[in-house]
C-alpha cells in the first residue's frame, strides 16, 4: 500500500476552473454545481493565473453606483495564484495554506498547469490512517533512511497517532534526528522516544 507522502497522493484529480472573461454568473453556476469554493483562472496556455474564492465574489463584486458594470473572473481573481506542485510534501503544502488562510490549492505541473486541486480536507486524510499503519511506515523511514537493518533494535508503538519509540540505536545515529524523521511521516500527530545506545 502507498503510503500518502504528497500532494499528489491525496490530491482531488479533477480541476473545474474558469477562463479570465467567464462572467460572475457562470462562476457561482460551477462553483455549486461542482460543490467547490474557489476555482483557479486559466490563461489562454492553461496556466494558472489565478484563483477566484467565494470571499472573491462576496467581497469585490462591483456596480453599485447604479451603472451596469461587467465582472468577469479576470477582475474578480486573486493574483498571483498561490500553487503547489503536485510534488510538494503534505506538510509543506499544510504550512502554505495555514499562511494564506486558504481553502484549497491549484496543484500545478512544472510548466504551471492545473493537475489538480488539495483541499484542507484531503490533507486531514493522513490523520485518519489506522496506527498500525503508521507503526509500519516509522519503522520502515527510520530503517531505510537512517539505520541500518540489523544495527538497531527499535520497538515502535503507536496510540492515536502519537508514536513512541524504545530500543537501541546505533552510536552513530543521534536521537532527535530519529524523533525528526518519525515526526515528518504523514499522520504522525506526535513522538518520543526512549533509547538506549548500542
Amino acid at each position: 500500500m502507498k503510503h500518502p507522502r504528497t500532494v499528489d497522493d491525496v490530491m482531488t484529480h479533477a480541476v473545474v476552473s474558469a477562463r479570465p472573461d467567464a462572467p460572475v454568473k457562470e462562476l457561482v453556476q460551477s462553483m455549486r454545481h461542482w460543490g467547490v469554493s474557489a476555482v483557479p483562472v486559466l490563461s489562454a496556455e492553461g496556466r494558472v493565473v489565478g484563483v477566484v474564492s467565494e470571499a472573491d465574489l462576496l467581497g469585490k463584486v462591483p456596480g453599485e453606483g447604479g451603472r451596469a458594470v461587467s465582472v468577469t473572473a479576470g477582475s474578480l481573481m486573486s493574483t498571483p495564484a498561490v500553487t503547489v506542485p503536485r510534488g510538494a510534501t503534505i506538510a509543506g503544502a499544510a504550512r502554505l495554506m495555514g499562511r494564506g488562510r486558504l481553502k484549497r490549492l491549484p496543484v500545478v505541473d512544472e510548466d504551471g498547469r492545473p493537475v489538480g486541486v488539495v483541499s484542507r480536507g484531503d490533507l486531514l486524510k493522513v490523520y485518519l490512517r489506522s496506527d498500525a499503519e503508521l507503526a509500519e511506515d516509522v519503522r520502515h523511514e527510520l530503517l531505510t533512511h537512517l539505520i541500518a537493518e540489523g544495527d538497531a533494535a527499535l520497538t515502535v508503538r503507536v496510540a492515536d497517532g502519537a508514536v513512541t519509540l524504545t530500543g537501541r540505536l546505533p552510536q552513530s545515529v543521534p536521537a532527535d534526528l530519529a524523533l525528526r524523521l518519525t515526526r515528518a511521516v504523514p499522520g504522525v500527530v506526535d513522538a518520543a522516544a526512549e533509547f538506549t545506545n548500542a
